[in-house]
């Protein structure tokens, strides 16, 4: 397992250094290949678009080729060298690879020249300004990963809408959290499910952190504990929903709005257009992997993605960026 600190880059490929960025609350997402990138700058674009008054950086690391740094460079993206985490007996994810990347995400909790850490996937869109979880209450880093409010995020949803057969077996409707909030759809707008609801585990897409190089500690701890990782189902969501158990806080949806949810028969009890603050773009395809004559066809929040997608190209143009991406 490598272990090294978060440090600006040595290539000298990075746009920016960690002394660039001014704030002490940013929002963070990992960056580690080409066919994640769209989703990132269209992302990065959605935060400007919204007025967020933080940064988006990007964390990458060793696996981000030549032409994603020259993508990053080129928009004046700051960026930060990142660990890159494994479990020290890998786990095989033949049925679903992306989690082979995701351990490294966990990193961001060890970025403590960081007061605040908001951390997003890169397939992610930001529709509404959502600048207040960067004054969420937390647990300050003195708590050493061992107070009630670890992190903060939304749960993930249980109910396998795809029926996909390697998900554990009680990932059911009945045992995901969602499902607690159908009869109370205005408070689930604003409250997430109590703490404990369903299984109780986290959606990783939306971490909200206060760094802390102890909580960073028990992760790397957790993840050379072969027998531990063996069993996680879901890499680093199922890691911190175990190493953190009933301690972290619940989001509402609007935070992470899996687009699953929407879909008629799963929590579209819940989802309201109007008060989703930001779209998680969860399973395949993502929109930027849809034909250009089928773009948003097979699900309306597709369309959503695919107007900012082309929103950001037009003004990249004005401004002479005119690449791949």
């Amino acid at each position: 397992m490598t272990s090294r600190h978060f440090e600006e880059g040595k290539t000298g490929e990075n746009t920016k250094s960690d002394e660039a960025i001014t704030s002490k609350k940013v929002w963070v997402s990992l960056v580690t290949n080409l066919d994640y990138l769209p989703g990132f700058l269209t992302l990065e674009h959605s935060l400007r678009s919204v007025n967020s008054a933080y940064p988006l950086v990007a964390l990458y690391t060793d696996a981000l080729p030549p032409a994603g740094h020259a993508a990053l460079r080129s928009r004046g993206i700051p960026t930060l060298r990142g660990d890159h985490l494994v479990p020290s007996v890998p786990k095989s994810y033949e049925q679903d690879p992306r989690f082979h990347e995701t351990w490294s995400k966990l990193s961001a909790f060890s970025l403590t020249q960081f007061d605040r850490i908001v951390q997003l996937d890169s397939d992610m869109l930001v529709r509404r300004n959502m600048d207040e979880l960067m004054e969420l209450a937390l647990d300050p880093p003195g708590e050493e990963g061992a107070g009630d409010r670890v992190f903060a995020a939304s749960y993930a949803c249980v109910c396998n809408p795809l029926g996909k057969p390697h998900y554990p077996s009680d990932w059911i409707r009945e045992n995901c959290a969602f499902t607690s909030q159908h009869d109370a759809p205005d408070r689930a707008q604003t409250e997430g499910a109590p703490l404990g609801a369903g299984l109780a585990m986290p959606n990783s897409g939306l971490l909200v952190i206060n760094p802390s190089r102890a909580a960073y500690e028990l992760i790397l701890k957790e993840l050379v504990e072969a027998t531990s990782t063996a069993a996680y189902e879901f890499g680093d969501q199922s890691l911190i929903g175990y190493t953190f158990r009933g301690r972290w806080a619940p989001l509402p949806y609007v935070y992470n709005a899996l687009k699953t949810l929407r879909w008629k028969g799963v929590h579209d009890q819940i989802w309201r257009d109007e008060r989703v603050k930001n779209v998680h773009y969860i399973m395949v395809p993502k929109p930027w992997d849809e034909p250009d004559g089928e773009r948003g066809q097979a699900d309306e929040t597709h369309k959503w993605w695919w107007d900012a997608n082309d929103e950001r190209k037009r003004l990249e143009k004005t401004r002479g960026i005119e690449d791949e991406f």
